[in-house]
């Protein structure tokens, strides 16, 4: 086990990554105290029952007193409230991070209030599964993917260096990336393809209703990959959307562009046109895989064994 990273730290949200964070901690021994909020009082009761925390609180004044480091593990469209409601109560020398999607907005809604002398040091790791709330954690969620962290302008950097050393400590890569930059790149590799997958399921079931359920009773591997996608948390993901919207509508017109060009295609019999755009999208798969952020397993959308 390393040493402690951190004397205490405050996980504001008690879902699927904050309770991965604190298994992972504990796993490492990277916390001395985690302290732990939730807004719901059915999540902190469950976080006391299952032992998510070593001291779950009442109040977010509570959580975050004293705290060295405090994640933000709330919808991005709550942040900059949640940065509001603790400012007044932290320490001096702290540091704030988050773990939200979008960058960009949470910089500019949670940096005007965090008062001096306290560090913000914005973060994203890229895990997770369809599951949420606090029993959805587990330690191993974070190991071997990716964290980037994305600092500010006035970011110290030995707070940057502190918090890159929590994540290595949970299992993850860590890189640096700007806030825009961040943003253009998650609607590529992950906002658009949930709302594609959200709309493939709304149009599934608009189907469904003139096949007698056969669309979900004789469900392909690709269409539970996409129900898999489309079960994630529909807050989460509705801030997401209102926060990212630029690049997401961005990303959502070169997907269109591409669309129709298949659609003319296939409407020409290019056949010529399809294998030749199948085999360089094939090829993309190849590369995740060999960058080892998933195996060529077949699992059909259903969640792999954890090891």
């Amino acid at each position: 086990m390393s040493a402690p990273v951190y004397t205490r730290v405050a996980l504001i949200g008690l879902g699927l990554i904050a309770s991965s964070m604190f298994w992972a901690m504990k796993r490492g021994g990277l916390a001395g105290e985690v302290t732990g909020f939730a807004k719901s009082g059915a999540s902190r009761e469950t976080a006391r029952r299952i032992g998510l925390c070593d001291r779950v609180c009442d109040s977010v004044a509570e959580a975050v007193a004293d705290a060295d480091l405090v994640v933000l593990c709330v919808p991005v469209g709550a942040m900059g409230a949640v940065a509001k409601e603790i400012a007044p109560h932290l320490k001096v020398g702290a540091t704030v991070t988050d773990v939200g999607s979008v960058k960009r907005d949470v910089i500019d809604t949670v940096g005007p209030h965090l008062p001096e002398g306290v560090h913000f040091v914005p973060a994203h790791p890229l895990a997770g599964t369809e599951h949420s709330g606090p029993e959805s954690g587990f330690a191993e969620l974070f190991d071997n993917r990716w964290c980037l962290l994305v600092p500010v302008e006035d970011s110290d950097p030995d707070a940057v260096a502190k918090l890159r050393a929590l994540w290595e400590g949970m299992g993850a890569n860590v890189d640096e990336m700007d806030a825009d930059h961040h943003d253009l790149v998650l609607a590529v590799t992950s906002h658009t393809p949930h709302l594609i997958a959200y709309t493939m399921v709304g149009v599934a079931d608009d189907l469904r209703r003139v096949t007698d359920s056969e669309v979900i009773k004789y469900s392909a591997a690709g269409f539970r990959d996409f129900t898999r996608i489309a079960a994630s948390d529909p807050t989460m993901w509705r801030d997401v959307f209102l926060t990212n919207k630029d690049a997401t509508l961005e990303i959502l017109g070169r997907f269109t562009e591409e669309l129709f060009a298949l659609q003319r295609a296939i409407r020409t019999g290019d056949g010529e046109h399809l294998h030749e755009y199948f085999t360089r999208t094939r090829e993309i798969r190849r590369g995740i895989i060999e960058a080892g952020q998933d195996t060529a397993a077949p699992n059909f959308g259903r969640e792999a064994p954890k090891a």
